[in-house]
């Protein structure tokens, strides 16, 4: 692998700057040497030989050589000084660019590490997102009634994570895998949410996720894909429900596109119930109160679930979000976004 050029720049003038410093040094050893050259040992009386009482140059060889090898020898030291520190410090952008590039990499393959179902210390992430890429997958679980019983073993759809920075930011990211997903395989890892991960290992898993992650091309090029399959298929009546339900039936990116996902309950083990009754994400089939209005009330709910929700910030009628409702502006159309919202508005009516 070749280096970065902030490293090898970084690395350059840090030798320079190590030569500055070699250089100053030798010239100090220089000047103390030629001083302790010029002492002489006190032989006889103090009288005679006491430094500040023997003969010295006389004023002209004092105000003329003397002084100008002096002024010399300072003005060397002056001009080292001040063009060799600038040109020293003009390689610190480059030095913490390589410092932050090298951090980057280790925590990335620390983070690997971790994610990975085999290696020492690994959580398994892979496991069940489908693989060191995250396209997609499935994870085991048991579903228990409210007293704690056994009702069912299913097989859980678990969401792609090579789109995840493009439906959540960074800190949106931090507190998922810190907190888990309440009644679903997603643990809570980090030590906030009784997980066994302190911050700086969280961190490293998000350093790792950010190097497998697709682009908006991508992830737009293969929802398009996959809407013309599924309506191929006539499941769905509409392009709107089929991108509420992306991946229901073939597990397609773990449903990592799909609104249903969230909103629908049963619907990430296959047994859907009613679409948008509500799940880990609020029921759907009175969303124009949320968002009331005609057209206005329709191109907020079009913002919103584009842009998903930010922690705290207020949104439509009487909500708060809470970072969890993902924007999916990068991942769809807006032509896309757009016949979701259609379809969400008129759930109720069905």
């Amino acid at each position: 692998m070749s280096a970065l050029p902030g490293v090898v720049l970084a690395s350059t003038v840090s030798n320079i700057g190590y030569v500055i410093v070699v250089l100053t040094l030798l010239a100090l050893g220089v000047a103390i040497f030629i001083n302790i050259r010029r002492a002489r040992p006190e032989a006889g009386s103090e009288l005679e030989l006491a430094p500040n009482r023997m003969p010295h140059h006389p004023d002209e060889v004092l105000e003329g050589p003397v002084l100008n090898r002096n002024l010399a020898f300072g003005l060397g030291a002056i001009v080292l000084i001040s063009i060799g520190l600038p040109v020293y410090w003009l390689g610190e952008p480059a030095r913490n660019e390589g410092a932050q590039a090298t951090f980057d990499r280790v925590a990335a393959e620390r983070g690997a590490a971790q994610f990975a179902p085999t290696a020492e210390g690994g959580l398994n992430c892979a496991g069940c997102h489908g693989g060191m890429d995250a396209p997609g997958g499935a994870a085991p679980y048991t579903i228990n009634d409210a007293n704690g019983d056994f009702v069912a073993s299913v097989n859980w759809q678990a969401p792609a994570l090579n789109t995840v920075l493009l439906r959540f930011d960074e800190e949106e990211l931090f507190d998922i895998l810190v907190y888990g997903r309440p009644f679903s395989p997603m643990p809570a890892w980090g030590i906030a949410g009784g997980g066994a991960l302190n911050d700086q290992q969280i961190g490293n898993l998000i350093a790792y996720i950010k190097t497998i992650q697709i682009t908006p091309e991508e992830a737009q090029a293969a929802a398009a894909t996959e809407l013309e399959a599924a309506m191929a298929t006539g499941q769905f009546d509409s392009e709107g429900e089929a991108l509420f339900n992306l991946g229901l039936y073939n597990g397609f990116a773990g449903g990592s596109y799909s609104c249903g996902r969230c909103h629908t309950q049963g619907w990430s083990y296959g047994e859907p119930e009613s679409d948008g009754n509500g799940a880990l994400g609020p029921n759907l089939t009175a969303v124009r109160s949320q968002f009331p209005g005609g057209a206005a009330g329709f191109q907020e709910q079009v913002d919103f679930v584009t842009e998903g929700s930010i922690k705290g910030a207020l949104y439509g009628a009487h909500g708060q979000g809470s970072g969890r409702m993902p924007g999916f502006g990068e991942m769809l159309t807006d032509e896309q976004i757009q016949a979701i919202v259609e379809y969400e508005r008129n759930l109720g009516d069905e």
